[in-house]
């Protein structure tokens, strides 16, 4: 006897943080944040092209990103909102994802540029209105600080909001890195500092974007979300009574906290699968957390108790890290 059915373990207290973020408050906070930042990153590119500051622009770089990662945040939240149709049986709950990687990839190319005109810079430093470069700065500390705020009030377990909230963090310490070369190039002339902070900023960029494309890369590969190892998962549901053999174990993510398993479990013969399997649905949801479980289970062949310890096979291995 076979079966193959699917088991959703959605507790109401659950699903209140398990799919993204909230729809009407996180939606408020992320759009103050996203007009905090789209209004102040124009007013920097404007007074970084008229100060002739790279650590501005730099900056502006930056908050870029974090605008077009709430954006996209935003967006994410409406599509994932729609119902599993036609081929996406899953909906549209990893656009998200596509959207963090998209803000990654996008660091990183800006942090590279950043480097480039860094260096040349460093070589042949224009003159740089150190004060016009503290004040902005400092005023960019404060509107971080408001963004920060506002972020702090929204569901950060949606990569792309987490990734957004970690960028606006990274802002703050950029922006005082440039106030700190504003000051010292309005004090001393020394225009060279300009271009170091610049490269302060393009590291801090580098950092996160290396990060997010890491972090989007293992949804996409379906790795094992980090803190859930499939071996302790696979020692688990062999531990269930009457299970003789665990195979094709999978644990991925489908989107950012939305982790999925599926297998194939035999039983003994002379025990109902239908109440093992129930048994062995509930387990990972209690223990790992895990909402989305799909086992088929079948009968062992008489004399396959023994086979307890059989392999079994990942998506991918899991880390040591």
């Amino acid at each position: 006897m076979a079966t193959a059915e699917s088991h959703e373990h959605e507790h109401d207290h659950h699903h209140d943080h398990s799919h993204g973020v909230a729809p009407d408050a996180d939606k408020k906070y992320l759009t103050i944040a996203l007009l905090l930042l789209l209004g102040f990153m124009l007013v920097e590119v404007v007074v970084g092209i008229m100060a002739k500051s790279l650590a501005l622009i730099s900056d502006a770089g930056h908050m870029l990103t974090d605008v077009g990662s709430i954006g996209l945040a935003l967006v994410a939240m409406r599509l994932a909102k729609r119902p599993a149709s036609g081929s996406y049986t899953f909906g549209l709950k990893r656009v998200e994802i596509l959207s963090a990687q998209a803000n990654g990839v996008t660091l990183l190319l800006l942090s590279v540029g950043f480097i480039v005109e860094a260096i040349r810079r460093l070589i042949d430093p224009p003159v740089v209105e150190g004060l016009l470069v503290t004040v902005i700065a400092a005023i960019g500390i404060g509107v971080n600080l408001l963004a920060v705020w506002a972020m702090n009030k929204a569901n950060r377990q949606s990569l792309n909001v987490k990734g957004s909230f970690q960028h606006i963090l990274t802002d703050l310490y950029a922006f005082i890195a440039t106030a700190i070369a504003g000051a010292i190039i309005w004090w001393t002339g020394w225009n060279r500092v300009d271009s170091i902070a610049a490269l302060v900023v393009a590291g801090l960029m580098l950092k996160a974007g290396i990060g997010l494309v890491r972090e989007s890369g293992r949804i996409f590969l379906e790795a094992a979300p980090r803190g859930l190892d499939p071996v302790k998962i696979a020692e688990a549901i062999r531990a269930v009574p009457a299970v003789t053999r665990l195979d094709d174990l999978h644990v991925w993510e489908v989107t950012s906290g939305m982790p999925a398993l599926s297998g194939h479990i035999y039983v003994n013969h002379d025990i109902d699968c239908h109440d093992v399997r129930s048994t062995v649905e509930a387990m990972p949801h209690d223990r790992f957390d895990i909402t989305h479980t799909t086992l088929q289970t079948d009968h062992a062949a008489i004399g396959q108790a023994e086979s307890a310890n059989c392999a079994f096979e990942f998506r991918e291995e899991h880390p040591s890290t």
